[in-house]
C-alpha cells in the first residue's frame, strides 16, 4: 500500500535524526512491501532563512495533503531576537492549528536496558515507569489573548469546555489499553480555567466507569513524578502544564533523547516528533540521539496508518540495539559501543 508523508527536518539537530529515522524506514518499507511517499519541505528557522516565514503556505499544503507529518526539530539561538509571531516555534503551533491536532500524546518509559541512566534511584524507580502524558495542544495560554505595555506583558489562559471534553474523551480511551488509570492534573485551588477542567473531565468520566479518575494539583504531580513515578499511569493535562511534566517525565527515564511523541486529532493523521529540540550545539557533529525519532515513526507506523506489526519491529530494533550495548553519547557507559547518529540509524534498520 502506498503512504503520503510530509517530512519536515527543521533545524539544528534535525536533518541529522530525521536522515537516520529514513533510513530505518526505507527498510520497514522494503521487508513489508509498503510504498513511503516522502514530500520534503522546509519548516521554522531553516524556512524563515530561506522565503522569510516559519510556515511557507507551500509546506502547510504539503501537510494537509499528506496521510501523516514526520517532524525533526526547529528552533536555535539564530533566531531569538525575532518578533515571537516570526520565531521557528510559532510554525508549530499553527501547524498544530491548522491540521487540528489538539491531542499531544507523550509516554515515559524506562527501558529495562537503560535503568542505570535514569537520575532516580532504583528504590524510587521501583518496578519501572511506564506513564503517558496526554496534553491537551490548541487551546490554554499558548493561543490565549496576549499583549504587552510599556511595562507589562499578559497571557490569558482560556478554555471552551469542547476542548476539554475531546481531550478528557481521548485520554479515557488511551487509558483503556493500559492500567485503566487516570490521574487529570490541574490547578483548580487558584485557576478558573482549571475549575473548569476538573469539572468537565468529571463529567466526561461518567462515560468510562470502567477508568479511575483521580485529581491532582500540578505542582504536587511534579513532586510525584520525581518522587513516586510508578503511580502513574495516564497523565491528562492543559497545554502549558502537560509541556513542562511531560519533560520531568522524560528526564527520570535517562535521556530525552529516547523519547518519541504524536500530535493526534479527529482523523488518523497525525504529526510525529521527538520530544527534544532542534540541539544547535551539538548539530552536524554526527553525535545526536535518533531514538527517540524512530520511535515516533513507530508511533506514526501505528497511530496513523494501522501497520501494528511494523511498528513493533521497529521498537523491538531498539531494544535490540541496545541489548547488544549500541549507544549514542548521551547514554554512553563504559563497557559499550559509542555510534554515532547516522550509525545508530544504520543499525537498528538492519535489525529490522
Amino acid at each position: 500500500m502506498k503512504y503520503n508523508l510530509a517530512v519536515l527536518k527543521g533545524d539544528g539537530i534535525g536533518p541529522e535524526i530525521i536522515d537516520a529515522a529514513l533510513l530505518v524506514l526505507r527498510r520497514v518499507e522494503e521487508t513489508f512491501g509498503h510504498e513511503f511517499s516522502c514530500h520534503f519541505a522546509n519548516i521554522g528557522g531553516a524556512a524563515i532563512d530561506s522565503c522569510g516565514e516559519p510556515l511557507p503556505k507551500e509546506t502547510l499544503d504539503i501537510c494537509l495533503a499528506s496521510d501523516s507529518v514526520l517532524l525533526g526539530a526547529v528552533g536555535g539561538p539564530a533566531w531569538d531576537s525575532l518578533p515571537s509571531e516570526l520565531r521557528p516555534e510559532k510554525a508549530l503551533l499553527t501547524l498544530r492549528k491548522e491540521l487540528g491536532l489538539y491531542a499531544n500524546l507523550r509516554p515515559a518509559l524506562l527501558l529495562p536496558q537503560l535503568a542505570d541512566a535514569s537520575p532516580l534511584k532504583p528504590s524510587v524507580i521501583g518496578d519501572g515507569l511506564d506513564l503517558l502524558v496526554v496534553r491537551e495542544l490548541t487551546g490554554g495560554i499558548y493561543f490565549g489573548d496576549k499583549g504587552t505595555g510599556e511595562d507589562f506583558a499578559y497571557d490569558t489562559e482560556k478554555y471552551y469546555d469542547y476542548e476539554i471534553r475531546r481531550i478528557a474523551r481521548t485520554a479515557f480511551e488511551m487509558a483503556k489499553n493500559r492500567k485503566k488509570k487516570v490521574v487529570s492534573v490541574d490547578k483548580a485551588n487558584v485557576l478558573a480555567s482549571s475549575k473548569l477542567w476538573r469539572k468537565t473531565v468529571s463529567e466526561v468520566h461518567e462515560a468510562y466507569p470502567e477508568i479511575e479518575l483521580s485529581h491532582m494539583y500540578v505542582d504536587n504531580a511534579a513532586m510525584q513524578i520525581a518522587t513516586h513515578p510508578g503511580q502513574f499511569d495516564v497523565i491528562l493535562t492543559s497545554n502549558m502544564f502537560g509541556d513542562i511534566l511531560s519533560d520531568l517525565a522524560a528526564t527520570i527515564t535517562g535521556s530525552i533523547g529516547m523519547l518519541p511523541s504524536a500530535s493526534t486529532g479527529e482523523g488518523r493523521r497525525g504529526m510525529y516528533e521527538p520530544i527534544h529540540g532542534s540541539a544547535p550545539d551539538i548539530a552536524g557533529k554526527n553525535i545526536a540521539n535518533p531514538m527517540a525519532t524512530i520511535l515516533s515513526l513507530a508511533m506514526m507506523l501505528r497511530t496513523a496508518f494501522g501497520l501494528s506489526e511494523e511498528a513493533e519491529r521497529v521498537e523491538l530494533a531498539v531494544r535490540r540495539a541496545l541489548d547488544e550495548g549500541y549507544r549514542t553519547a548521551d547514554i554512553f557507559s563504559e563497557g559499550k559501543t559509542l555510534l554515532g547518529t547516522r550509525e545508530m540509524g544504520e543499525k537498528i534498520a538492519s535489525l529490522i
